[in-house]
């Protein structure tokens, strides 16, 4: 294997050029998102850079399947399901579909993911576990993809922390998808000169589920250490669930687009580099208490987990009476 920095840097440059090519492509095609009442932004922005993630983490789990024959079973069964899903996105973004074809394909996505899952001797509760995640997370990572650089950020950062705390050969995962993210993220923030598109967003959700189920496999001996690894994700699935909630208690299409989470709220009173720099630091904390929490029974770190969670949702609910 290379050096850690080469391969971050390879993934880095590899989403640089392919964001790049993107880019182009979609000025080509006029693949453009306009700016609206549903929208968060103010211009119209060229969609589908997250083309280049997808190309950076297939091309490293071949590389990481050929390179631990052991593990190649489960990398093939990730590698289908992220095509499922960047596949169904790539589309998305060329010709909007139905968000029930989009379930559906996400769906037979989470499956596969979690067949990898059993397979590699994880139990039924993990596989099961693995399915709810890659559900959750492809449409959470679609939902709050919203603002300039917010999604990106997020996923980058969350797998930063994979990176450390998973083993060989899957933080080498984690740490190709933190170098893709390193490589689109000057096409997308500040400023944004490119989205992600459906591609983009689904398939991170999906590519962090897939760790996040393996990081849930270690030290499973009490239910904190079941729960831990939620906490790099805490700040999208708090947003996400208490927003989608309190839009299905109002009678609301939830499944439509809106501009009623946290972090819209937040944007049109800050802007966005505020709001995707306070999330950041947000969840560079939470995954601060997972890392040095991990394999830690004691009070202190249920504290904190409950603390997490609380806190955000207390944002949440501060965002809307702010705004409303």
């Amino acid at each position: 294997m290379p050096s850690w920095p080469i391969w971050l840097l390879l993934h880095a440059a590899l989403a640089i050029a392919a964001t790049a090519w993107a880019r182009g492509y979609a000025l080509r095609r006029r693949l453009l998102d306009q700016p609206g009442e549903r929208r968060s932004h103010a211009t119209a922005t060229p969609r589908g850079g997250g083309i280049s993630l997808v190309a950076a983490l297939l091309l490293a789990s071949a590389w990481l399947a050929w390179r631990f024959p052991a593990q190649r079973e489960w990398f093939g069964w990730f590698a289908a399901g992220l095509s499922l899903v960047a596949g169904i996105g790539w589309l998305d973004d060329h010709r909007p579909l139905s968000p029930w074809t989009r379930l559906l394909v996400h769906g037979l996505a989470a499956l596969l993911l979690a067949v990898g899952v059993w397979r590699g001797g994880a139990g039924h509760w993990m596989a099961l576990a693995g399915f709810v995640l890659a559900m959750g997370l492809t449409n959470v990572w679609n939902f709050m993809d919203g603002i300039d650089g917010l999604a990106a950020s997020q996923a980058g950062i969350v797998a930063a922390g994979l990176a450390v705390a998973l083993a060989s050969p899957w933080d080498w995962l984690a740490l190709a998808l933190a170098g893709a993210v390193l490589g689109f993220l000057p096409f997308n923030f500040p400023k944004a000169r490119i989205f992600m598109g459906d591609v983009g967003s689904g398939a991170l959700g999906f590519a962090l589920a897939a760790l996040l189920a393996l990081a849930m496999t270690r030290g499973r001996e009490t239910p904190i250490d079941f729960l831990m690894p939620f906490l790099p994700v805490t700040a999208f699935l708090v947003d996400a669930a208490f927003t989608l909630t309190w839009r299905m208690l109002n009678g609301q299409r939830w499944w439509t687009p809106h501009v009623e989470h946290a972090y819209q709220r937040w944007a049109r009173r800050w802007g966005h580099v505020r709001v995707t720099m306070g999330y950041s630091l947000f969840t560079m904390l939470c995954v601060g208490v997972w890392l040095t929490g991990s394999g830690n029974r004691s009070v202190s770190i249920i504290i904190l987990f409950i603390m997490c969670y609380a806190a955000a949702g207390g944002m949440w609910w501060w965002s809307r009476r702010l705004t409303d």
